[in-house]
Formats: structure tokens, sequence, C-alpha cells
């Protein structure tokens, strides 16, 4: 049986599943201090026989098990946990096995296994709602470097008649200042779901996420790029994006059709989750080989 938890600064989704990865039972729990919150978590899997775990986190988190912050939650914006070690509390309490990500390679592990970009050996998963953040997996495997991408802190070239400073407290005008859901709705007084179809923020919005988009493409070279979060539900943007993307490449390197090459998730609300528990099962079936080897 297989754990997982998507831990976001919100709520935690935590499930358990078969050995076919069948969810069994999920919950919703909120992100409230961090010991009320890993009492509910502890008071969930109690009552299953889990075999392996994994985990989806915010971030940034500390991913260098050479590192003393390995398995911590670092400088987060969200009161009460900066520094607090969420790895090492499951380890406690479960010896099992555990995979340790974020929740946006999580979701792009989802994404590639079982979502829209299933076939395909590596892909980008971008969510853009009320933060941006990314996740990449190269070979079918999640990456990191000496720590974990944070594409949404991506600097972008603001467009000339943009006088919107930002909401990132870190960077201001970074991609997550200028593109996530907040700034929407600081730039027009409507929230993005009430948004007029032809509102000119819309225009702004593919530009910026575009952007990103072909240095991504520039960068990194996936197979497919899969865009998920709230503000995704809006279906002009996604064309919006892909004319926008066409545009700014010009031609200049070879990309699949548009069309396949800039997608929708194929897990709306569950990329994340089922990713924990594909890196459950992949943690385990580690371990195994590893024993025989």
């Amino acid at each position: 049986m297989y754990g997982g938890i998507e831990a976001g600064g919100t709520k935690f989704i935590c499930a358990v599943a078969d050995e076919k990865l069948r969810i069994i039972e999920k919950i919703s729990i909120a992100t409230t201090d961090p010991q009320t919150t890993f009492n509910q978590v502890f008071a969930f899997f109690d009552q299953y026989p889990i075999d392996a775990l994994g985990i989806g986190s915010f971030g940034p988190i500390g991913i260098q098990p050479s590192q003393e912050n390995y398995g911590h939650i670092l400088a987060t914006p969200k009161e009460g946990w900066t520094n607090v070690d969420l790895l090492g509390q499951l380890k406690q309490r479960y010896k099992v096995p555990i995979g340790w990500t974020t929740d946006v390679n999580a979701a792009a592990f989802g994404e590639i296994k079982r979502g829209a970009a299933q076939g395909k050996r590596s892909c980008i998963y971008l969510t853009i709602g009320t933060g941006i953040g990314g996740g990449v997996v190269m070979d079918e495997a999640v990456f990191q470097g000496i720590s974990h991408p944070e594409m949404g802190h991506l600097f972008i070239k603001r467009d000339p008649e943009d006088t919107y400073q930002g909401t990132c407290p870190y960077h201001k005008d970074c991609l997550e200042g200028l593109a996530a859901g907040p700034a929407l709705a600081a730039r027009s007084g409507i929230k993005g779901e009430d948004l007029p179809l032809d509102h000119p923020i819309w225009d702004l919005q593919a530009n910026y996420l575009a952007q990103a988009l072909m240095t991504y493409t520039l960068v990194l070279a996936p197979e497919v790029i899969v865009l998920g979060g709230g503000v995704m539900n809006q279906n002009h943007l996604l064309k919006k994006i892909q004319q926008q993307f066409t545009e700014l490449m010009a031609g200049y390197t070879e990309t699949p059709p548009v069309e396949e090459y800039i997608i929708r998730w194929g897990l709306p609300n569950e990329s994340g989750v089922i990713g924990t528990l594909l890196l459950a099962q992949k943690e385990l079936e580690d371990k195994k080989n590893r024993s025989l080897s």
C-alpha cells in the first residue's frame, strides 16, 4: 500500500492507494501550525499499513541529503513553517522508504506517468494560480541540481506600458510577480475568473507566460510543456499563449506543433497527489532493486 502527501501552503492532501495505485482514501487537511498539521497527517496514515510514502512539498525545500537542511522547508512566506523538518517528522513516524521533492515536481511526475504527458520521456509542468511554480522530468526522472527548479521566479521582459510593480516579495517583477493570479486582480480590480474574455490584460498575461515558455524551451528542450493551475481554467488563454509563443520563437528552433507542445494538464487538481503516490511506488521499487544488486 502506498501513501502520498501533497503538502501545500494552504492544505495537505493525503492519500493511500493499493498496489495498482487505485486511491482507497483521500483527505484534505488545512495547513495551520506545524504540530497541529502533523497530528492530523499522522492520524490519517496510522490507519493504514503503508509500505512506502511520497511527499511533494511547498517550498523552497532542502533536497541534498548531504546538507543539514535536507528534508526541511526553507525560506517560505508561510508563517511558522520556515526550517520545519517535514521529511524528518515523517521518517521518524513511518519506517518505510520515502520519496521527497517539491509539489510541482510531483505534479510533473504525475503528468508524465498518468496525465497529459504520458508516453514522453521529458516534460515541464507549470502551475499558474496564486503563485507560479514549475517542475521538470527528464529521462522519466524528477530533475534537480544543487536545488530544485524555481521556474516561477524567472525574470522576463516587462511590457513598456505595464506599470504594475509585481506581487513577488523577493523580486517584484519576476514571472510570478507579473503573471500569477493576484497580479491579474491587482491590475484590473477583477478576479481572473470574472474578467471578460476581451479584456486586454489577457494578451499581457499570455505574453509573459509565452516568454517564460520560450526560455524553458531554449534551455531544457522538453518534449512537452503542461500548464495547470486555476488561471489555466480560461480556455481562451491557452490559445493566446500558443500564438504568442509561436511569434516569439519566430521559427528559430524546431518544436512539435504548438497545439501538441503546449497543452493543459491531464489530471486537473490531481497531478500532485497522484505524483506523490507514483514517487512512493518508485521509492519502494528502487529499494527492492538495491537489495537485489
